[in-house]
């Protein structure tokens, strides 16, 4: 077999085995790999609580993981959200997907809870679980470094061990399976870290053609003037971009205008830092930055939230929550935000020091970060203040105001996990004008554009490649490396038809969880002048806004509530009799 290895490795932390599956060859045409196969087990498995035993936890790479296929050196976490209860998906860069299909596996499927602390060790073909217990209280640092041995290590930290829904799962320091709270249901199995030295080797059907291929994309994304700028400056370069374009996010939602953005831009942390550049496997763009002594510096998204977002302008500080954050395996764009939320209803902004000192409470579920620590949702629930909460499904908002860009508002409403920018990133064309720039201010279009996007998406999530080498790409190109891979032809279209079954299997399991119409809106805030300071801003018409998540809807093949109609599902595969 070419591509996959098709093993699956099932981890059973209950009865404390370990046991190795075939990958189902039906459920591969399906679903490909990473995201796709990740969602369809999760699916099977049914309703489950997130921090329950019997919520899986997936661990997936791609057909094109380990084959040196540019871009591909990433891999994709799946389950159900201790945040939010949707599905939910998180893809992350480094080394993992790689050594995890060195090692021989497709997938690990991770089944039970454990009473002692344990992390799994696959080095080369030997499996076995390992006590943890000398790990368990440390943070993600300290778990590294004991772990130093290992081309590739994911953990928790001390947010995960106290199953806190804005936790993470940290991976070889930098990386990170960031959103919705996985960190939380690797925390409630017992699950301290997962270690891996692989020592095989991917095999390519079509060794020469591959060759060819992957020169012609070398050079597609090379010549790229967006991925050029991401490799000099990082995804820090988007501070000026974003501010130009009126999408900053400022004091929690409530302006879009904040004059000391330049403070927090790529070309301040360079002069400030002078960082240098980290690049994921395979990849020639290397939009990692990090200090001289190896310190990560901070995303675009992370300065957006603790930067603008809470009001501060300080760089040094975001660089240090961020540290903080990475340590405890905490979501920056959720804390951040939750953050935010707090100092509104509290009605004074918070100095670096306080914000510093919060995240370390929320990290370890203690004083004011006890009730923090649940979300932004839930704390201003408590608090009668819903509105205060900029989230959608229960998922902050990434920092990107909607009210200037309103596909990229549609793709919020429409996100299957909730508040997320990247099911589909209409900043591309909305504002990058990548691949093709078109209107922001405008719904004209846009339910179609959205589909679309979150479709390829899907895939991409699946093979499993970056995002940013999409925008310099295309889903043709990659087709034809994974044709040259695998030796089985596969086209766009292809891609495109597999992103939407993912998607649609997506949202099949929002629906038995009890998610309906209602919950595709975005905050009041973003609807309504009230809590808005800038009014230049503009706002969102609600009634514009629903006829186009009703196009949307019929876009998909839905009904006018959302539901995925029997025609479109048999069309998928999805149906059952």
């Amino acid at each position: 077999m070419f591509g996959w290895t098709g093993k699956i490795l099932r981890v059973d932390l209950t009865h404390k085995t370990i046991e190795e599956e075939k990958l189902d060859l039906h459920e591969r045409e399906l679903y490909l790999g990473g995201r796709g196969l990740g969602v369809k087990w999760v699916y099977d498995r049914g309703p489950v609580e997130p921090l329950a035993p019997n919520n899986l936890l997936v661990f997936a790479a791609g057909p094109l993981t380990g084959t040196g296929t540019l871009a591909s050196g990433r891999a994709t976490a799946v389950s159900k959200s201790p945040l939010t209860g949707t599905i939910c998906y998180s893809n992350a860069g480094g080394t993992f997907g790689v050594q995890l299909k060195k090692a021989g596996y497709d997938a690990i499927i991770i089944d039970g809870t454990s009473p002692e602390p344990l992390f799994l060790e696959i080095e080369g073909d030997q499996v076995a679980l390992r006590n943890a217990q000398e790990l368990w209280g440390k943070n993600t640092g300290q778990v590294f470094d004991y772990l130093k041995d290992y081309k590739a290590v994911l953990c928790i930290g001390i947010a995960g061990e106290k199953k806190i829904p804005l936790a993470s799962i940290m991976h070889n320091r930098s990386h990170v399976f960031g959103r919705g709270g996985l960190g939380a249901v690797m925390g409630a199995k017992g699950l301290k870290a997962i270690a891996v030295n692989g020592n095989g080797r991917a095999q390519i059907a079509r060794p020469e053609e591959f060759k060819t291929r992957q020169e012609n994309l070398r050079k597609i994304l090379v010549a790229s003037p967006v991925l050029k700028n991401l490799s000099f400056l990082g995804t820090p370069s988007l501070v000026k971009v974003i501010d130009w374009a009126g999408l900053l996010p400022v004091a929690n939602f409530r302006k879009t205008s904040f004059p000391e953005a330049d403070l927090l831009a790529a070309e301040a942390l360079r002069k400030l830092f002078k960082p240098r550049s980290r690049a994921c496997l395979a990849c020639p763009v290397a939009c990692k930055k990090e200090t001289h002594d190896h310190i990560p510096l901070p995303e675009y998204e992370t300065l957006g939230m603790f930067g603008p977002n809470n009001e501060n302008s300080t760089l040094q500080s975001i660089v240090k929550v961020n540290q903080i954050c990475n340590d405890y395996g905490l979501d920056t764009i959720s804390v951040g935000s939750t953050l935010s939320c707090y100092a509104e209803i509290r009605g004074q902004k918070l100095n670096p020091t306080e914000t510093c000192d919060l995240v370390k409470n929320i990290g370890e579920a203690s004083g004011p970060g006890a009730t923090l620590a649940e979300g932004s949702l839930h704390y201003a629930r408590a608090q009668n203040r819903k509105e205060a909460s900029m989230t959608v499904k229960g998922l902050e908002l990434p920092a990107y105001d909607p009210r200037k860009a309103y596909g990229l508002a549609l793709a919020y409403g429409t996100s299957s996990r909730g508040g997320c920018h990247l099911g589909a990133y209409m900043v591309a064309p909305e504002v990058l004008r990548k691949p093709k720039a078109i209107e922001p201010r405008t719904f004209t279009g846009k339910p179609s554009y959205v589909a679309i996007f979150q479709d390829t998406f899907a895939a991409v999530d699946s093979l499993v490649v970056c995002k940013f080498a999409y925008l310099g790409a295309g889903q043709e190109e990659y087709a034809n490396i994974l044709t040259a891979v695998t030796g089985e032809i596969f086209t766009a279209d292809d891609l495109n038809k597999i992103g939407e079954r993912i998607w649609n299997l997506e949202r099949l399991y929002n629906i038995r969880e009890g998610f309906t119409k209602n919950d595709d809106f975005l905050p009041n805030r973003f609807y309504e002048k009230t809590g808005l300071e800038n009014t230049s801003a503009g706002n969102i018409d609600r009634i514009h806004y629903d006829k186009a998540l009703t196009e949307y809807y019929q876009h998909r093949g839905w009904t006018n509530e959302g539901v995925p109609g029997d025609h479109k599902l048999k069309k998928l595969g999805l149906w059952k009799s």
